[in-house]
């Protein structure tokens, strides 16, 4: 298992390399998926994910979709039909 330590300076590497407009590819854009993918699946929402990653909402999406995750219904109240109360 990897220390704390590395793995933040490993990201903060990545982070580095990939700047917002830069392209990512290769085995660096597996690495990112991979990542943003655990962090969806641990409850991150996409927005945070964008945010962390100085990548826009629309790349973290495109990438969430490349990595096979299925997607979270969007929050907040619904506006389904009320349940008839008689």
């Amino acid at each position: 298992m990897r220390s704390p330590e590395r793995t933040s300076h490993e990201e903060a590497r990545v982070a580095e390399t990939l700047k917002k407009g830069s392209r990512v590819t290769g085995s660096a854009r597996e690495k990112l998926a991979a990542d943003l993918k655990k962090k969806y699946d641990s409850g991150a929402s996409i927005r945070a994910l964008a945010e962390e990653t100085g990548r826009s909402y629309g790349f973290v999406h495109r990438m969430l979709s490349e990595s096979g995750v299925t997607l979270r219904g969007r929050g907040g109240a619904t506006r389904g039909k009320k349940a008839a109360s008689s």
